[in-house]
């Protein structure tokens, strides 16, 4: 199953990375890509409305990629925001090397790319951006969600989008049923048959 290989740690198929030519924070940026990851051709469409339809992150502290991939979420946040921290996890290895090598290429410093396990748990984020993996499966996402919306820094936000045939709906009655009291979750808007879903911790 095609969906399938690039949530493993380690895909079948050789490495080989290829050159990709994408625009992310308004400007084109040569970077690189490989088979056995998400979207390994360009932006895929959820992520676009991401990009697009979101606010600036955070201009400094802790910001957060779930599910980086190549890196397009994660360098787009570095770019906007040079004096953050960002932080990309994924669990599959090629996505974290590349990643790591595109935010080499572009000069950001302020990226790191890891598996989740290697991210500090004491980190509060003040900022999340995500195009989860949607197709791992209801359980492995609700765990996936459980583990980093915790970890919003007071008065920080996460954003993300979901395809509405894939579940958006749902998902949003089960966070706002999940999260504590202090989280409030909305859908802030809809674009493409995509929803951008925000989920806000409160300040104190």
């Amino acid at each position: 199953m095609e969906s399938a290989h690039y949530f493993s740690a380690s895909p079948a198929g050789p490495f080989t990375r290829k050159p990709l030519t994408v625009e992310l924070a308004g400007e084109t940026r040569r970077l690189q890509t490989s088979s056995g990851i998400f979207s390994p051709d360009g932006i895929d469409k959820g992520t676009a409305v991401l990009l697009a339809e979101v606010p600036a992150p955070a201009p400094t502290g802790n910001l957060l990629d779930i599910g980086c991939g190549w890196g397009p979420i994660a360098l787009t946040m570095a770019l906007r925001a040079p004096h953050a921290q960002v932080y990309a996890v994924d669990v599959n290895e090629r996505c974290i090397t590349l990643t790591n090598e595109n935010a080499a290429a572009l000069g950001l410093a302020n990226v790191v790319a890891s598996t989740p396990e290697a991210v500090d748990p004491g980190l509060r984020f003040d900022t999340i951006w995500s195009n989860p993996p949607i197709r791992i499966g209801k359980d492995e996402l609700h765990s996936l969600l459980k583990l980093w919306l915790p970890r919003l820094a007071p008065g920080g936000s996460a954003w993300l989008v979901v395809q509405k045939n894939l579940g958006s709906d749902s998902l949003q009655r089960w966070l706002a049923g999940e999260l504590d009291d202090s989280f409030s979750v909305t859908r802030e808007s809809t674009s493409k048959s995509f929803r951008i879903l925000k989920i806000r911790k409160a300040s104190r």
